[in-house]
């Protein structure tokens, strides 16, 4: 009899996920839960503001890639499990397993008072879209970009993407002949934004961000935004534009279950991505809280080394062998800013930082149109 896995999720560490595990097992049953059957390539929102790329450009149909590795879909919502695991509750039904992937990301924490009036990029393309309407509709004022995190949970943090709309809109205004109608403003509770991405890099940003003239608020935790501010115990500024990524969380669906948590929200995993106590459940990606470095980014990259590591350890011991399979820590991204792009490294021995170029530009882009021909 087949083996039936169930992973929950289609983003990054989902997708990797099956590729392993049905290169692992031509005859396994697997079972994909999302609301939606498509992939969201996040990390090219940046580019929606800019007009380089369309809504329509990084939301791409699953279906065929479902049928290539013979993948059946159930369209819902994750409310919880029971049998230690063994069933996956949703809005639409159940799903019964012999193991579980879980690769639903996180959820960002709005508690913050007055959040509303913030945009969230990368919440998805609605968001990104949003930002490039309201930069299309101002005729000038007070951009504020920042970003916050989990405070127990260090890792649970997005920070990249917010330096890359704030150079990119920076170069935006410029190519349109608008910067010197707008003010913009960096803020962040930490006093080292990007101290994750390792030293080098903390200086080349905030570098940066004096070379282009863009203000900086650092060091301050946040209070509130309002519709036209934000404010920190280390006093408020106006804005007229407010894009606040904060830190993130475990799905709400996490708490209608016994699986363990970290003290930040996440799912609490070993070195192998196992949920720690619980039989053949597996975590990837943004989901988890995993033993490593505090600077472990949650990014696309690292989703796909836990995914990897994850769907093995999984397949080993849905057939009886102990799983053994551990993933490489290791943070790498290039800060894009509409025309050139700064590649950062990051693992446990080393840190590099390259400067600002074209070439890592165009690389990036080359990059997602190579991730996403798996799709087409």
């Amino acid at each position: 009899m087949s083996q039936r896995i169930t992973v929950v999720g289609t983003g990054f560490a989902a997708v990797t996920a099956v590729e392993r595990l049905r290169a692992l097992d031509k005859q396994a049953e697997i079972t994909i839960i999302a609301p939606r059957p498509e992939f969201v390539f996040l990390p090219s929102l940046i580019w929606i503001p800019s007009g380089q790329r369309k809504p329509e450009d990084l939301v791409v149909p699953l279906q065929s890639f479902f049928r290539r590795h013979n993948v059946r879909f159930h369209a819902g919502t994750v409310t919880g499990l029971t049998d230690n695991g063994r069933r996956v509750l949703t809005d639409n039904g159940e799903v019964e397993n012999d193991a579980l992937l879980v690769a639903s990301g996180g959820r960002f924490m709005k508690k913050l008072p007055g959040i509303e009036h913030a945009i969230t990029p990368c919440e998805g393309v609605s968001a990104a879209v949003q930002i490039r309407d309201r930069l299309k509709s101002m005729e000038g004022g007070t951009i504020a970009i920042g970003f916050g995190g989990n405070p127990k949970e260090p890792s649970a943090m997005r920070g990249g993407p917010m330096f890359e709309f704030l150079f990119g809109i920076d170069t935006l205004l410029r190519k349109q002949g608008r910067r010197d109608m707008f003010k913009l403003v960096f803020f962040s509770p930490a006093p080292e934004p990007g101290k994750r991405l390792g030293p080098k890099a903390v200086k080349g940003l905030l570098d940066e961000m004096a070379k282009r003239g863009i203000d900086t608020h650092l060091g301050h935790k946040m209070k509130a935004f309002e519709a036209d501010r934000v404010i920190t115990e280390g006093g408020e500024f106006s804005a007229d534009l407010i894009l606040f990524m904060p830190g993130m969380t475990g799905n709400q669906w996490f708490d209608n279950t016994e699986l363990a948590r970290s003290e930040g929200g996440l799912l609490k995993a070993d070195a192998q991505c196992r949920v720690e106590g619980s039989e053949r459940v597996y975590v990837a990606g943004d989901s988890g809280s995993f033993p490593g470095p505090e600077w472990m980014p949650k990014q696309a990259h690292m989703a796909d080394l836990q995914a990897d590591a994850a769907a093995a350890n999984l397949m080993a011991e849905l057939n009886g062998r102990e799983p053994s399979e551990t993933f490489k820590v290791e943070l790498m991204c290039i800060v894009d800013s509409v025309d050139k792009g700064m590649l950062v490294m990051r693992n446990t021995s080393r840190g590099v930082v390259l400067p600002a170029s074209r070439f890592w530009h165009w690389s990036k882009m080359a990059f997602e149109k190579w991730y996403l021909r798996k799709f087409r």
